[in-house]
């Protein structure tokens, strides 16, 4: 499936993109919005008001008022990940700790030591985004969401609205909710997958959403840095790429040996690096990432794909 990932639309560039299909509507979510999900205007205006919006926050809203057990077992669900997390967290914290402590002891970033601890790190993440998935299949598993009126009427009606689609265009916003509404209303199954379909179209956190691992990060928050934590699995439309929109503001990229151990984590997953005006195409059945995209190597430092060494 082609993906077109892009930087924040602070200046926007998707304008300039969606020339590219002269024909048709866009499907659009802006459920990481939230309560502001209706108010596309701006969005409306740089696909030439093509826009069709799926409505995905307002269905899912629909869902928990309709379907009493279902939004009482969504509750419980968010309980255990809560938990889940918390846990995840405490162990992070330590683990990498650790890490950063040998990278002290050592000037060798990729000595033994260092290696080690990184490796353990990398165990802790796997794990964790096993046990989230887990416990996200069992429960839909229980629920089946397909077997209930409600949630089954919202996705045939989003089926019916991406078929006709020139292309599915994500929006940012909050990453949780767009994972959330993009997996219960199964967009990825009303994706064609042939090379030649519709592509998706997104930026942000709706770029975040569609990879198979959804990492967050902030190293600039006014408590200090934090630790990148894995959150869960988005749509997995785009795999083995961890997705890093507003990298200059939200990472410390001139700490290199930080930035070193966040790319070794995560490897050889590409943490790709999403700037406004930044445009990342990846192609059906292409594998690897395209020239001029900026990534984090391993060794901590940003580097441009096809630049001469």
């Amino acid at each position: 499936m082609r993906t077109i990932l892009l930087g924040p639309q602070r200046r926007p560039v998707l304008d300039a993109v969606v020339r590219a299909f002269p024909e048709g509507s866009f499907a659009t979510v802006t459920a990481g919005w939230q309560e502001r999900e209706p108010d596309d205007g701006e969005l409306q205006a740089l696909l030439g008001g093509r826009g069709a919006g799926l409505s995905l926050y307002r269905r899912w809203l629909d869902v928990q008022e309709r379907d009493p057990e279902y939004a009482l077992a969504l509750r419980a669900l968010e309980g255990v990940l809560g938990e889940l997390a918390d846990l995840y967290l405490l162990r992070l914290d330590y683990a990498l700790q650790a890490v950063y402590a040998l990278q002290h002891r050592t000037a060798d970033l990729s000595g033994s030591a260092v290696a080690e601890a990184v490796g353990a790190v990398r165990a802790l993440d796997a794990a964790h985004l096993e046990r989230v998935n887990e416990v996200r299949g069992e429960f839909f598993e229980r629920l089946r969401p397909h077997d209930r009126p409600v949630i089954a009427a919202h996705r045939l009606a989003v089926a019916g609205l991406l078929g006709p689609a020139a292309a599915l265009v994500v929006a940012g916003g909050h990453v949780g909710v767009l994972a959330e509404v993009l997996h219960l209303f199964n967009v990825a199954a009303a994706l064609d997958p042939a090379p030649a379909a519709a592509p998706v179209i997104a930026w942000s956190a709706g770029a975040m959403a569609l990879t198979d691992r959804i990492v967050l990060f902030g190293d600039r928050s006014a408590s200090g840095p934090g630790h990148p934590e894995v959150y869960g699995s988005g749509l997995s439309v785009v795999r083995d790429v961890v997705v890093l929109p507003h990298a200059k503001a939200r990472l410390l990229l001139d700490d290199a040996p930080r930035m070193a151990v966040f790319a070794q984590r995560f490897a050889p997953a590409s943490c790709v690096l999403l700037e406004a005006g930044t445009r990342v195409e990846l192609s059906a059945g292409v594998v690897g990432l395209p020239a001029g995209a900026r990534v984090l190597g391993e060794d901590g430092h940003v580097t441009t794909l096809g630049e001469a060494a």
